[in-house]
């Protein structure tokens, strides 16, 4: 008990700017690793997987456990529609929101969350998209001039930040200024593997580009020790 005690107290604190995504098939599974990860985690990702189940009620769940949570929705409809779906969410208590990064979509939501503390960040180009994939789907731009106009567009639209990925977050620094929202996905320690993510950078390198948040899922989920990838992540980033 005395040694478990001391264990305890030389563990670090949850970094703030790590979010978890909690991509599981079920919320049962989702529970089940936030309880592995206990307090070296302060901050969840729910998104789509989740959100066809349970979603919400573990968002809630985990709001009154004292975590932050984000819900990575990327609300896409027409305004009338983002703006009450957001207005529901604002609510909530949670504490990000995505929406894709269309003018009207993004304005909406900033319409809907009104004076409520939920932060409304645009997704700018998905991490798993290349140039090639961008040529495929019909835009001249390459992934960075998109990225770019979104950013550009979001900051208009009034959201508190984006989504980007490491490569553009300094891109997203520089535009947006100090306190603008610059939320990473496609971070990968170099132990882990890349997966799905074609422009994915270390946590390190993601936050000295600029990111203020990074969100690092199957490193630390996919895990053989979810809890000791957690803390290892946490110790790159520590003084940065």
């Amino acid at each position: 008990m005395a040694a478990a005690a001391a264990a305890a107290q030389t563990a670090p604190a949850a970094d703030p700017r790590l979010i978890v995504p909690l991509d599981l098939p079920t919320v049962a599974e989702a529970r089940a690793m936030v309880a592995r990860l206990g307090e070296a985690v302060g901050f969840y990702k729910v998104g789509l997987e989740l959100f066809a189940s349970d979603g919400m009620a573990l968002a809630r769940e985990l709001k009154g456990q004292g975590k932050q949570v984000f819900l990575d929705w990327k609300l896409h409809d027409i305004g009338t529609t983002v703006q009450r779906a957001a207005a529901v969410l604002a609510g909530q208590g949670c504490d990000f929101l995505t929406v894709h990064g269309e003018p009207q979509v993004m304005a909406a939501a900033v319409r809907g969350r009104g004076d409520s503390d939920l932060k409304v960040l645009a997704v700018t180009v998905l991490t798993s998209l290349t140039d090639a994939d961008l040529r495929e789907m019909g835009f001249t731009e390459t992934a960075r001039e998109l990225v770019e106009r979104r950013i550009r567009q979001a900051i208009a639209a009034g959201c508190d930040g984006v989504i980007a990925s490491p490569h553009e977050a300094e891109l997203a620094r520089a535009l947006g200024g100090k306190d603008f929202l610059v939320v990473t996905p496609g971070v990968r320690p170099e132990w882990a593997a890349k997966n799905d993510q074609a422009r994915a950078a270390t946590p390190a390198d993601a936050l000295r580009a600029g990111a203020s948040h990074i969100v690092c899922g199957r490193p630390i989920t996919g895990a053989e020790d979810p809890l000791a990838a957690a803390r290892r992540i946490a110790a790159e980033m520590a003084g940065l």
